[in-house]
């Protein structure tokens, strides 16, 4: 039986058996002081104030028993996998170089790891995706097959880079997505709300969005 969650567009019906939670990129790289986002001249303390929403919302999912992913973005130490253009990105630190947290967005520094209120447990799902989207050059795909996911409820940020492209590969390969608006976040409020508005517009075209309440008032 599905759940009919409140939301924009309209009522996204939530089925139980088919759902996972995927909280996008909430590594202190973006989040914290030092990290990436920070050395681009942004003010993470925009990203941090969702952090307690993201903690409520991965806690609701473990209380029903529900498969979580969580995403990084992350590169290999030698940045084999990291193209040139995207090397080429940056203020005054780029990615590889070394911040107060360690290299920049490379696997198993301090910075690239997600924030402890937000952190993995035992059981669910890691990614490292080198890219923007989570499907592309990763096994999340495979993962989601295999625990029978069809539906995704998305998190994290930053809401128009990492979690729209991600919605988006997710559409295209058929699965139903929803936002929780209060659970994602970018350094621009004016990004996040043309993008809570694209991914709705259309009948959905992208997906739905709902305010955390809605869905925890309406699965409990």
């Amino acid at each position: 039986m599905t759940i009919a969650i409140p939301a924009r567009p309209g009522p996204f019906q939530l089925d139980p058996e088919r759902v996972a939670l995927v909280v996008i990129d909430m590594q202190r790289d973006f989040v914290e002081l030092g990290g990436f986002g920070d050395s681009l001249g942004n003010d993470v303390t925009r990203l941090q104030a969702i952090i307690p929403t993201v903690a409520a919302l991965i806690g609701l999912f473990r209380e029903k028993g529900w498969p979580i992913v969580h995403t990084r973005e992350s590169h290999l130490p030698d940045l084999s996998d990291c193209p040139p253009a995207k090397l080429a990105r940056g203020g005054a630190l780029r990615i590889g170089d070394v911040g107060p947290m360690g290299r920049l967005l490379v696997r198993g520094e301090p910075g690239n790891a997600i924030v402890d209120a937000c952190a993995p447990v035992d059981g669910e799902i890691v990614i490292d995706k080198p890219g923007k989207g989570m499907f592309y050059a990763t096994s999340v795909e495979a993962e989601l097959k295999n625990h029978g996911v069809s539906q995704l409820v998305f998190a994290g940020v930053t809401t128009e880079v990492c979690v729209q492209t991600s919605m988006r590969e997710a559409n295209d390969r058929g699965y139903e997505c929803l936002l929780v608006e209060d659970a994602t976040e970018s350094y621009f409020a004016e990004f996040k709300a043309a993008t809570l508005a694209m991914i709705a517009a259309q009948g959905a075209i992208v997906g739905w969005t709902t305010p955390f309440e809605r869905l925890r008032e309406a699965v409990e």
